[in-house]
């Protein structure tokens, strides 16, 4: 048997569309980071970046389950003594930049590195229905049809 290592020549960028609404947040982050990646691919190879574009919309319609919406916390620190900062999942969601949830759940899934941020860069999510990226015809993919699990109402 012999493996197949893709070159740069050999790799085609798909755009992939992904609605949202009512999916769980982590079942809908792991199929991202898949994707962006290019795991589900034949062609995958570890050390190029063979993943989609993904479009993600109604980001702010993101489902969390059982307590997480106020017991996942996310903090920061500000660099000055007693600056620590924290916020719930649920009040991100509801705040001024929902799709930060959605952003960060991928991000914690993709490797680490200067893969991991070049990946990151083909990840476009909009807290609305409207995106800019028409031109591109991005292909639906319908994640809720891929596991009962993955849509709650």
């Amino acid at each position: 048997m012999t493996t197949v290592s893709s070159r740069p020549s050999d790799i085609k960028k798909a755009w992939t569309l992904i609605d949202a609404d009512g999916l769980v947040l982590g079942r809908l982050a792991a199929i991202i980071a898949t994707r962006l990646r290019g795991k589900h691919k034949p062609s995958y190879t570890p050390h190029m970046d063979d993943g989609d574009h993904i479009v993600v919309i109604n980001a702010a319609k993101v489902k969390i389950t059982g307590n997480k919406a106020k017991n996942s916390i996310f903090y920061w620190y500000s660099g000055f003594p007693g600056g620590l900062k924290e916020h719930t999942q649920g009040s991100i969601l509801a705040g001024k930049h929902p799709e930060r949830v959605l952003i960060k759940a991928v991000e914690r899934m993709v490797k680490r590195g200067p893969m991991g941020r070049q990946v990151m860069t083909h990840l476009r999510v909009y807290p609305g229905a409207e995106h800019p990226h028409e031109a591109q015809q991005p292909v639906k993919l319908d994640v809720a049809a891929m596991n009962r699990k993955n849509k709650r109402a």
